[in-house]
């Protein structure tokens, strides 16, 4: 199949669209099939066999001057216009702007691919769509952004603050119109399943899940990596309420009473205000606590290996690629059960130590528990590479993609999916004998 994947975030070093977008593209490409991925600032890192087209945004957010305002000379069209309005009005206007440039580059491409698969954009350039492009229309729901909207709204501390954070997200009453719209939905879990449904007001029947996975060649094992004692580990691309960092912060404070080699290492951004730095400096944490960000997928492996437990920490997740990654590499998951966790880390005891989120007192006490206990620590770390190699690798969600593809096309051309025959992975077939068989890669 000719495929254009849209992302309106391409960025695979900073949430989890941008990692969806690069590994679910190069399964794609490995099952035959040509991926195309339109995207805007920060632009996708590909591998090799797809094709990248860059739809310009003003990249209003980039570093070291975000919010910027532009030259004269940077604007081009009516679209990039709006989307300065929108962010000199408090909005965040990307998914809005990002949708109409992907409808008119693709309108001008009539006819050119059988499917158009957009990545959480929701934008309204979407409606209409595949009468302009001759393709159906097929969209990815990682979870409903009205999560973060609502965690954000309960954190924020004054009227002011809420008054602003509803600004920023007015964009969700575009993504929940458009979502109620669309023929055809994906998720990445029952979880999210249920909130999309319920928040968006998209019917069930309409919502198809498709687990995504780990790199499990990439996060795999490796005896040459020396364990490092004391050490935890932790993804949060940003301090926002939802990933939960300060409560971890709050119980490596109570960890380290009783173990003083206890050590966080954060993959993301060092906050320099917020929540997570005041919790910082209150407890005396910095040189406890270490921030790295832009590093390689190797490094990220390495790092993830080298820890004797690896910690998701957050309220709430519609999948939870950090789990999945550290439980590859076989290290120990302690990880709470906020949205979509538990189905991704599984029973608390077997494959993980699970703890109720945004509570930092069980949190401590499952670190404490896995720090003391090497033959634990092995254990759930062991089973938990097994779960993941049976249920959530990039190779199952590309073929459970697939499926949906088959089925967005026959039904836009009124006729049922055909059968699929076994064996030719190479052009995309045996995705419907992967499902039957590993039916954890269907749903919906």
């Amino acid at each position: 199949m000719r495929i254009a994947l849209l992302s309106y975030k391409g960025n695979p070093f900073c949430g989890g669209q941008g990692v969806y977008v690069r590994h679910l593209s190069r399964e794609l490409v490995r099952l035959g099939h040509h991926v195309e991925v339109f995207g805007a600032q920060p632009y996708p890192v590909l591998d090799d066999g797809v094709t990248l087209t860059e739809l310009p945004s003003l990249d209003l957010y980039r570093q070291p001057d975000p919010f910027r305002t532009p030259g004269r000379g940077e604007y081009r069209d009516w679209i990039d216009l709006l989307e300065v309005g929108t962010m000199w009005t408090g909005g965040f206007p990307e998914p809005l702007t990002f949708s109409l440039r992907a409808r008119r580059h693709l309108a001008a491409r009539h006819g050119e691919f059988d499917v158009v698969h957009d990545n959480q954009t929701l934008g309204y350039g979407l409606l209409g769509l595949p009468s302009r492009t001759g393709a159906p229309l097929v969209t990815t729901i990682h979870h409903p952004v009205t999560v973060d909207r609502r965690l954000e709204l309960d954190a924020a501390g004054s009227r002011r603050g809420r008054a602003s954070v509803r600004r920023w997200y007015g964009f969700t009453r575009m993504q929940k119109r458009v979502a109620r719209r669309l023929p055809s939905v994906l998720t990445v879990s029952g979880s999210s399943q249920r909130e999309i449904s319920a928040q968006l007001g998209v019917p069930a029947d309409r919502i198809s899940v498709v687990h995504v996975g780990a790199d499990t060649r990439l996060f795999a094992p490796d005896p040459a990596v020396p364990e490092v004692p004391g050490r935890i580990v932790t993804t949060s691309s940003a301090d926002v309420p939802l990933k939960g960092l300060v409560h971890l912060v709050e119980a490596l404070a109570k960890v380290r009473t009783e173990r003083p080699d206890a050590h966080l290492v954060v993959v993301g951004k060092r906050p320099a205000e917020g929540p997570v730095a005041t919790a910082l400096e209150r407890y005396g944490l910095g040189d406890a606590v270490e921030f790295v960000k832009g590093v390689s997928d190797a490094e990220l492996a390495d790092l993830v290996r080298g820890a004797q437990v690896a910690c998701v920490p957050s309220l709430y997740e519609g999948f939870s690629l950090p789990a999945a990654e550290a439980m590859a590499t076989g290290t120990p998951l302690v990880a709470t059960t906020g949205g979509a966790i538990p189905e991704v880390a599984g029973p608390d005891g077997e494959t993980c130590l699970a703890v109720p989120p945004g509570e930092a007192g069980p949190l401590a006490a499952a670190l404490e528990r896995l720090l003391a206990d090497p033959e634990l620590r092995a254990r759930l770390g062991a089973a938990g590479r097994e779960r993941v190699l049976g249920r959530f690798t990039w190779e199952h969600a590309a073929r459970g993609t697939v499926e949906r593809y088959r089925a967005a096309i026959a039904a836009a051309r009124g006729t049922h999916a055909p059968a699929v025959a076994a064996g030719g992975a190479g052009t995309g077939a045996g995705a419907r004998t992967a499902l039957r068989d590993d039916p954890s890669t269907a749903g919906g």
